[in-house]
Order: C-alpha cells, then sequence, then structure tokens
C-alpha cells in the first residue's frame, strides 16, 4: 500500500483497537517552569539497562522541552485519574494551575496517587514520522501494587479487569459465601455479562460500536445541540479523542455540528438512535424478566442511590 494511501483518522481507529494505559509525561522547560502532556504512547524496551521509550508529536506544544531536558517523568495514572489525563490532553498552556505536585530527584513533577513514577535520564531522541521518539533511562521509580491503572480501548477510558473466562472452571462453578455474595463482584458480573451481549447486538445489526452508542443515546435525551465538553464527561472519552469520534459520526450521516461546533442529531441519527434504544430496551426486558416493575424501579433507584454515595465518599 503506498504511503499515506489510507485515511488517517480510520487508521487511527484502527490502532485504538489496541489497549493502551494512560501517562502524563513532565518536564521542566529552559526557565524551569514545569511541561505536562498526556500521553500513551509508552512503553517498556530493556530491563538492563533500565529504558523506557514514549513519542512526542511535532505539533506538541511541550515538544522542544522534552527534547532539549536532560530528564522526565512518567506518571503512570491510576483509574481514579481521568480528570488529570484530560488536563494534560488540553491544549491549554496553565495545565499546572492549581494543582499539588512534588519535584522528585530529577526535578520533574509527580503527582499523587499514580499507579507508577518512573523518573528517567533523556537517553536518546529519534525521529519517527510526525513524532519525536524519546527513549529515557531509568534512574528510580515507585508504585503502588494496590493501584488498578487507567486504560484507554476503542478511543474511551477503561480499567482492567481480569477475564471472565479465567474466574471459572465450569458453567455450574460460581463463588460462594463472601465473594459470591460482594457487592462489588456481583456488580462487576452484571457489567461484563450484560455488555457482552449487548454491544454484539448493535454491531451486528447496526454497525455501532459502544462508544458510539453512549454518544447518540445521550444527545437522544437533549434537546438541541451539545457541547463537545458536555458530551465528555458521560461518555468517557478525551475532548480531542471525542471530536474524531463525532467527526466521524458526521461523515456518516448521524450528527451535525453547528456553527458554534455544538453537535446535534440529524435525522438519520434519530432514527439510528431510535433503533438502537429498542434493542436495548428489549435486551434489559429479558434481563429483568424475572422482576416485576415495582421491583425493577426498585433495584434502579438503590443503584443510583449507591452511585451518590461514591460520588459523596470521593
Amino acid at each position: 500500500m503506498p504511503q499515506n494511501a489510507f485515511d488517517a483518522k480510520d487508521f487511527r481507529r484502527a490502532l485504538g483497537q489496541f489497549p493502551t494505559g494512560v501517562t502524563v509525561m513532565t518536564t521542566v522547560d529552559e526557565n524551569g517552569d514545569p511541561v505536562g502532556m498526556t500521553a500513551s504512547s509508552f512503553n517498556s524496551v530493556s530491563i538492563d539497562p533500565p529504558l523506557i521509550l514514549w513519542s512526542i508529536g511535532h505539533e506538541a506544544h511541550g515538544l522542544k522541552a522534552f527534547r532539549e531536558s536532560e530528564h522526565f517523568s512518567v506518571n503512570i495514572l491510576s483509574n481514579q485519574q481521568i480528570d488529570l489525563s484530560n488536563r494534560f490532553a488540553s491544549r491549554g498552556t496553565d495545565k499546572f494551575k492549581d494543582i499539588e505536585y512534588s519535584k522528585g530527584t530529577v526535578g520533574c513533577p509527580l503527582f499523587e496517587r499514580c499507579a507508577a513514577q518512573l523518573e528517567c535520564r533523556t537517553w536518546k531522541t529519534y525521529d519517527g514520522g510526525d513524532h519525536t521518539i524519546i527513549v529515557g533511562e531509568v534512574l528510580s521509580y515507585k508504585h503502588s501494587p494496590s493501584s488498578s491503572a487507567l486504560v484507554f480501548h476503542h478511543g474511551a477510558y477503561a480499567v482492567p479487569s481480569q477475564h471472565p473466562s479465567t474466574m471459572r472452571h465450569g458453567p455450574a462453578v460460581e463463588p460462594e459465601g463472601f465473594t459470591g455474595d460482594f457487592m462489588l463482584y456481583l456488580m462487576r458480573e452484571v457489567h461484563t455479562r450484560y455488555g457482552s451481549q449487548l454491544y454484539p447486538k448493535f454491531m451486528q445489526e447496526h454497525g455501532i460500536t459502544a462508544e458510539e452508542w453512549r454518544v447518540l443515546s445521550m444527545l437522544s435525551d437533549q434537546e438541541g445541540a451539545m457541547a463537545i465538553e458536555d458530551i465528555v464527561p458521560v461518555v468517557l472519552q478525551p475532548v480531542g479523542r471525542l471530536r474524531d469520534l463525532l467527526e466521524w459520526m458526521a461523515e456518516k450521516g448521524y450528527l451535525a455540528f453547528d456553527d458554534e461546533q455544538k453537535v446535534s442529531l440529524t435525522d438519520t441519527g434519530k432514527v439510528l438512535s431510535n433503533d438502537l434504544l429498542t434493542i436495548a430496551k428489549e435486551h434489559e426486558d429479558s434481563v429483568l424478566s424475572q422482576l416485576d416493575e415495582p421491583a425493577r424501579r426498585q433495584l434502579k433507584d438503590s443503584l443510583k442511590s449507591v452511585i451518590k454515595q461514591l460520588d459523596s465518599l470521593k
């Protein structure tokens, strides 16, 4: 295939099929000011010597600082740090305003509650097309074994979870005692099984991904257009990635942008959204078939109460 013969956005979506962790890379510029950016292009290279690498786009605001600095730090984010990821993925210049951080042994910003942190000496840099590849030698590190890392997959934030097939030895084997009655276990099982049955129906019948479904269902509940920033908290995508998704859905005729860059459903999108909603309701009815209407309402109200209580504990 000739170079650049394929669509860049679709190629990015193909690469998005590979799950990655989420990091915030930090350094200091020539004036000693902190510089940071969100990056998922992070990987290990070598254990001896301890080397890692990541890449930064040639259009990135912090390119000069990272290329010229002798040191940088890698903050591997936990699944509680979506806001931090979004902040450093934005195009704003004052990303460190009102953010608490410390300076590690190499003088680069480190954030609290990360899953892991690596402090590095810039070992080598390489040209990599429209990116610069930076290899770092790890000088010191720390990690929190109890933390669950933040994951990025298919254009959206996710959390790592044990695959259901590895947790069972047969269909009749289910955990008993505390584990079998533990709320977190039960909610995880419901989420895993529910999604594994519902989302393939969307794809098979309409070619719609779970991320596209979240956008369509949210817009169908609204009157008028919505700003992209208002959609982010529900669909759990960074603004840049969400914009790519919305533009892709607009190309397919489901969405339209107005002069203020707000987005709304087209007539085609409304028809599709209603079809998907019918599938979702039918699936929900089958899942809850053993519960009458009062019991269904109580279940949903109880889950909303749990969510509200968890939010209050943050």
